[in-house]
């Protein structure tokens, strides 16, 4: 399956470097996340703000459905959660940026271990997972509430 646009580009940059420079990379996008935080007096569509087993802190997701059907996130994380954590974020969110939740949805979720690397993902399988997770959860709570309107 073919990955929404932006995402196959940050997954194609991340392919190609060694396991280091792959960890640098990471970091650098742990340092965005506050570029993917709601922006005052932003409205959502949806908004799940909670504390999962999984994850070290707080983490807030929130989607915002364009006319068009697009989705839209932003995120807020807890000052615990981890650099990998952070970094998933703002490569989801920018990378998941304009698609349908269907898409999303259908999102394998294979290009994890190509952007994170083999040794990350063992070590922090949990982690690595988890924002993807989050994301499809509330796709698929607003899929859900447009079946029930229908």
């Amino acid at each position: 399956m073919a990955y929404p646009t932006k995402l196959q580009e940050i997954v194609q940059l991340f392919e190609h470097l060694p396991e280091e420079e792959k960890r640098e990379s990471l970091v650098s996008y742990s340092l965005t996340t506050k570029n993917y935080e709601p922006k005052d007096g932003e409205k959502f569509d949806l908004e799940d703000v909670r504390k999962d087993e999984e994850c070290a802190d707080t983490v807030g997701v929130f989607l915002r459905m364009s006319e068009e059907g697009k989705a839209h996130f932003r995120m807020t994380l807890g000052p615990q959660v981890q650099t990998l954590t952070k970094a998933m974020t703002a490569i989801l969110c920018k990378g998941l940026e304009g698609v349908e939740p269907k898409q999303i949805l259908e999102l394998e979720s294979d290009f994890v271990p190509k952007i994170v690397g083999a040794q990350l993902v063992r070590v922090r399988s949990q982690t690595t997972y988890y924002i993807l997770s989050r994301l499809k959860g509330i796709c698929k709570v607003w899929s859900d509430r447009q079946r029930a309107k229908a």
